[in-house]
């Protein structure tokens, strides 16, 4: 089996190449943006044609959720156009194409854990670019897993974890937001996921293409997360909980984007640990290191 994963050094890109060795029946090719640029067409094909894949997993996006507002048209090249160009791909060669999407196609309004099925009302030009990108694939490829998660974070790459430990060396006091409630989501944990799902059996895959939801278990604030993130790093920090009125940003942030993993938990028999566990993983992990 061969497995394409663009986006290589993105954060889920080298949560994947973390445990890739794990399945050694697997036969993984990583391209960053220089060998597979997802938005040239040509170049796609050129990739395929030479690799051959079974199954191409994305995790290239454009996730600079802030930036995307003042930069629309890279975001929508990137987050639409690409998504586009990969399921036409995959759609001549024979591909089966996992996407990663977000909790931002929502717009936060719902009290309830968001399902596969609740209606999407993005709020940003990021969460609409992904949306766009999800009814692309829709549109073009029955062969297609959508996997929408949220506040992901790891030992790779950029993410809220790795900005919160870096300030914390920088500053005595923190103030995060107190009242944006969601998941935070280990990369290596998603990155499991998504060989789990690609090592099914064909039947399973068959009957079950769409969209499914993944993140860890649980919900918290991003204060909550920060002071997780401290607690399990033995880190004294004046970690002060704020508004979002106190933090504008340009983008608008869901106000409560948690998962329900109902649909992913039964199909693929996934057992899901919670946040906070999963965080402790990852800290061991860096003290390893």
């Amino acid at each position: 089996m061969v497995v394409l994963v663009t986006g290589a050094n993105g954060q889920l890109g080298q949560a994947i190449e973390f445990i890739s060795g794990n399945y050694p029946e697997i036969n993984f090719v990583f391209c960053d943006s220089s060998e597979l640029d997802i938005t040239n067409k040509e170049n796609c094909r050129e990739v395929f044609i030479k690799y051959k894949p079974n199954f191409c997993i994305n995790t290239a996006a454009y996730t600079a959720v802030d930036k995307a507002e003042s930069e629309p048209q890279k975001a929508h090249l990137i987050n639409v156009i690409g998504p586009t160009n990969l399921a036409e791909t995959c759609k001549e060669y024979g591909s089966i194409l996992l996407h990663i999407s977000t909790d931002f196609v929502f717009d936060g309004n719902q009290t309830n854990p968001y399902s596969e099925l609740d209606t999407p009302n993005p709020t940003s030009v990021y969460g609409q670019t992904k949306l766009d990108g999800e009814k692309a694939i829709q549109e073009i490829l029955k062969q297609h897993f959508i996997i929408r998660t949220s506040w992901v974070y790891s030992q790779f790459g950029n993410n809220f974890m790795k900005t919160m430990l870096r300030l914390a060396s920088e500053r005595d006091r923190l103030s995060v937001v107190n009242d944006q409630t969601g998941t935070p989501t280990n990369a290596v944990d998603l990155a499991e996921v998504l060989i789990k799902i690609v090592s099914s059996n064909s039947q399973l895959l068959i009957s079950n293409f769409g969209i499914f939801n993944f993140s860890n278990e649980g919900h918290c604030s991003w204060y909550d997360f920060a002071k997780k993130i401290f607690e399990i790093n033995n880190i004294k920090i004046d970690l002060i909980p704020i508004p979002t009125s106190s933090y504008p940003t340009p983008a608008k942030r869901p106000t409560q984007s948690v998962l329900d993993k109902t649909k992913i938990k039964s199909v693929f028999c996934v057992i899901i640990d919670c946040w906070d566990e999963s965080l402790k993983k990852t800290t061991l992990f860096n003290l390893e290191n």
